[in-house]
C-alpha cells in the first residue's frame, strides 16, 4: 500500500454519486477517502478535523452554497486543495468558483481515470479545468484567471525556447481546437499539430494542453 495515499474528502448530498465517486478512489491504492459530508457544514467541520489533502466539492449543496464552503475553508486557513465536481457548466458558478481560490473544475461526466489523474495533479499544485469549459473562459480571463504577466514580451522572456508556430498551436489550444482543428487551420498534417501540442505541453513544463491553455491565459499570452 501507499505509504502516503492523497487523503480525500468528499463533500456531495446525493448519496448514490457519493457512493460512486469513493468507490473510484478505493480501488486505488494512491488514494484513501477520509471523510464524506452531504451538506456544508458537516464538510466545513470535518475539514477542520482531518485536515484532508484534496476535497472534492459539488456547489449544489442544501443548507449552503459551494462557494460559501470555499470562503469558510480559506477562511479557518485549512490547506486543503479544493476541487469542484458539478454537473453544470454555468459561467458564473465556474468564475466565482476560480476566483474563490479551487484549484479545479470538474464536470461530472469526467472519465474516472481522468478524475484520478485530476486529483494527483491538483495535489502536486497544478490548477486543471474541464476541456468544455476553457474556450468560454477566454472571454473573461481576465476576471476568472488573474494575468501575471504583462504581455508577451515579457512571456517570451520567460518561454523564449517557444517557436513561432508552437505560439500559433497554443493560441488555437486556448481555443479549445483539436489536433485535427489545428492540422487544418494551419495546413500541417495532425501527426505535426500533435508533436507541437506536445512540446508546448514540455516548454510549459504543465500536465496536458487544458493546463497550457490556462497558464496562457493566466500570463497574459492571449
Amino acid at each position: 500500500m501507499n505509504i502516503n495515499p492523497i487523503k480525500i474528502l468528499i463533500v456531495e448530498d446525493h448519496k448514490l454519486i457519493r457512493v460512486g465517486i469513493k468507490t473510484i478512489f478505493e480501488e486505488n491504492n494512491e488514494f484513501e477517502v477520509i471523510a464524506e459530508a452531504e451538506n456544508g457544514r458537516d464538510a466545513i467541520n470535518k475539514a477542520k478535523t482531518l485536515v484532508p489533502d484534496i476535497i472534492l466539492l459539488d456547489l449544489g449543496l442544501p443548507d449552503m452554497s459551494g462557494i460559501k464552503v470555499i470562503k469558510a475553508l480559506y477562511e479557518e486557513n485549512i490547506p486543503s486543495k479544493i476541487i469542484i465536481l458539478s454537473s453544470h457548466d454555468n459561467m458564473d458558478e465556474i468564475s466565482n468558483s476560480l476566483s474563490a481560490g479551487v484549484y479545479a473544475y470538474v464536470i461530472k461526466d469526467i472519465c474516472s481515470d481522468m478524475l484520478l489523474n485530476v486529483v494527483k495533479s491538483v495535489h502536486k499544485g497544478a490548477m486543471w479545468l474541464d476541456p468544455k469549459i476553457v474556450p468560454s473562459l477566454r472571454n473573461k480571463s481576465e476576471q476568472v484567471i488573474p494575468k501575471q504577466k504583462g504581455s508577451r514580451a515579457v512571456f517570451r522572456s520567460t518561454h523564449a525556447n517557444l517557436t513561432e508556430r508552437e505560439y500559433e498551436v497554443l493560441k488555437l489550444v486556448v481555443d479549445g481546437k483539436s489536433n485535427s482543428d489545428i492540422a487544418n487551420l494551419l495546413c500541417i498534417s495532425e501527426h505535426t499539430a500533435k508533436a507541437h501540442v506536445c512540446n508546448i505541453i514540455q516548454k510549459l513544463v504543465v500536465d496536458d494542453r487544458t493546463q497550457a491553455a490556462v497558464k496562457a491565459l493566466r500570463e497574459g499570452i492571449v
